[in-house]
């Protein structure tokens, strides 16, 4: 599987961090077990964050400026162009999560992440996170759909968009997908959510993960430009509601109340 096939296989960041980091405050996991989560694959930093004054410091130095927010008070926000949702208005922060397409809503901090490639002497690439630290003015609403919504709306926008991928034979113009879809099945840690959310945000937090990993991997360019001008278009136009209703479904489970 090429390099960028695998890096699909990787539940996007901030839906972690904040899945966990929520458990935390609600007293659900210890500090020790979120950061062991966080940073078991990865080293983590954070960068800019208000009242340090170190411009940088390891994510087990940055997440105490947490300790006191509720869980409610912290939100996944996946926006891209024309979709904004839970983003505050225009804004440092708004402009790096829209490039990043992912980001964090901590009460009035925002934090979005960024890998960085590094080599070591003997040759080995490896990836540590970088999350960019900003003020918000103040913290966004919350207009985001709920658990229910969302999953019904996923579903439907599957149904609706199966048949136009088939008929479009994405295998032929990104056959490594069947590699990716075949590693998707097998059981992944990555796909769950810590302790406190219901079965139903657990369940559309699993698929909807799986779904984002496949899409990241289906919509990038085919290699060798097996897709002219107009098959990339209807490609793009059977991919976008299918897409959105996944960034929503994260969202959403991510976001759900704890179970009382």
């Amino acid at each position: 599987m090429s390099p960028a096939a695998q890096e699909t296989l990787t539940t996007r960041r901030s839906a972690r961090f904040v899945a966990w980091t929520r458990a935390w405050r609600a007293g659900l996991v210890s500090f020790d077990e979120i950061l062991d989560d966080l940073t078991a694959e990865e080293e983590q930093h954070v960068r800019d964050l208000p009242g340090q004054w170190r411009e940088e410091v390891e994510l087990r130095e940055a997440l105490p400026a947490l300790a006191k927010l509720h869980p409610d008070e912290i939100r996944l926000v996946l926006p891209v162009p024309g979709d904004p949702r839970g983003l505050p208005g225009p804004g440092p922060f708004t402009s790096h999560a829209l490039v990043s397409g992912e980001g964090v809503v901590a009460c009035r901090l925002g934090l979005v992440p960024e890998t960085r490639q590094h080599t070591s002497g003997s040759g080995v690439t490896f990836t540590t996170v970088l999350w960019r630290a900003f003020e918000l003015p103040e913290a966004p609403s919350a207009l985001l759909p709920g658990v229910r919504e969302a999953d019904g709306a996923l579903s439907l926008a599957l149904t609706e968009t199966t048949t136009r991928l088939v008929r479009l034979d994405v295998a032929q113009w990104r056959p490594e997908l069947a590699g990716a879809l075949q590693a998707l099945r097998k059981p992944d840690a990555e796909t769950d959510l810590p302790p406190g959310y219901d079965p139903r945000a657990r369940r559309l937090y699993a698929r909807a993960c799986v779904l984002d990993r496949v899409l990241s991997l289906a919509g990038q360019a085919a290699p060798g430009g097996a897709l002219n001008s107009f098959e990339a278009q209807q490609r793009d136009d059977a991919l976008r509601p299918l897409a959105g209703a996944c960034r929503a479904a994260l969202m959403a489970a991510c976001n759900a109340p704890f179970e009382s």
